[in-house]
């Protein structure tokens, strides 16, 4: 039984952290108990939000190894939204000591984020085409993820029947700014855009500064790693038609 359902509007959630337990933690609660009710598995998607994002980032922006959160780090949330999800992650733990709890990141998909407009991608590129000058964060570190790789990846954790907790995103890390003129240089657009810092941009949540998820367990347990983000951003543009014809 995999719950993918979250309340993952991040500033929304400062606004109403009651919804937030409700959906993130609660709902979890229910899902488990509902698993294990039924001698289901359950698995539990969480967040790379649980961390405070403390850990300086890499020189070279790539944010692995020592510097990429691995599962055996402690969580401290600096939102309401890392708090839901951190304590979605112990209520299903709880109730299933077997259960998979998976956290991802920064993910981009085909579907786009329900509640959100599309996602980040899409959004650079129709600001792009529309002429809008593009400032984008770039003192933020992530792992960008392709759903279909992290659907994929948790589909063979299942498989294995794998348990506790595992890192799920794609390879290597980089700040929004370079995501966002990746897009735009993999779908053949000129267009400047300019660095700007997370001060320029106040949001009500505060968002951790390096999320960066270390995924050498994934690795290990499933046998090969994910693609770097690079390759599946291009896969991404490829699928949407967003990369010009040769």
């Amino acid at each position: 039984m995999i719950n993918c359902a979250a309340f993952h509007q991040v500033d929304r959630c400062e606004d109403d952290p009651a919804q937030a337990l409700q959906v993130n933690a609660l709902g979890a609660l229910n899902v488990a108990k509902s698993a294990e009710a039924l001698g289901a598995k359950c698995v539990y998607i969480s967040t790379d939000y649980v961390f405070s994002g403390k850990k300086p980032p890499s020189q070279d922006g790539s944010t692995i190894d020592a510097n990429s959160y691995q599962e055996i780090d402690t969580p401290a949330p600096v939102n309401v939204y890392g708090a839901s999800k951190l304590t979605g992650e112990h209520l299903t733990a709880a109730v299933q000591p077997d259960a998979l709890i998976i956290r991802v990141a920064s993910l981009f998909g085909i579907a786009g984020a329900r509640g959100k407009g599309g996602n980040f991608i899409e959004t650079i590129l129709r600001k792009a085409h529309d002429g809008e000058p593009l400032h984008v964060v770039n003192d933020q570190f992530m792992t960008p993820t392709y759903t279909i790789d992290a659907a994929d990846a948790i589909l063979r954790l299942v498989e294995i029947n794998a348990k506790g907790l595992v890192h799920v995103t794609n390879l290597g890390a980089c700040t929004w700014y370079d995501f966002a003129r990746k897009a735009l240089e993999f779908a053949g657009l000129t267009t400047s855009i300019q660095p700007a810092s997370c001060s320029t941009f106040p949001t009500k949540a505060k968002r951790p500064a390096n999320s960066a998820l270390n995924t050498s367990l994934l690795t290990k347990l499933i046998g090969r790693s994910m693609r770097p983000w690079e390759r599946a951003l291009q896969a991404y543009l490829n699928e949407k038609g967003h990369v010009p014809k040769a």
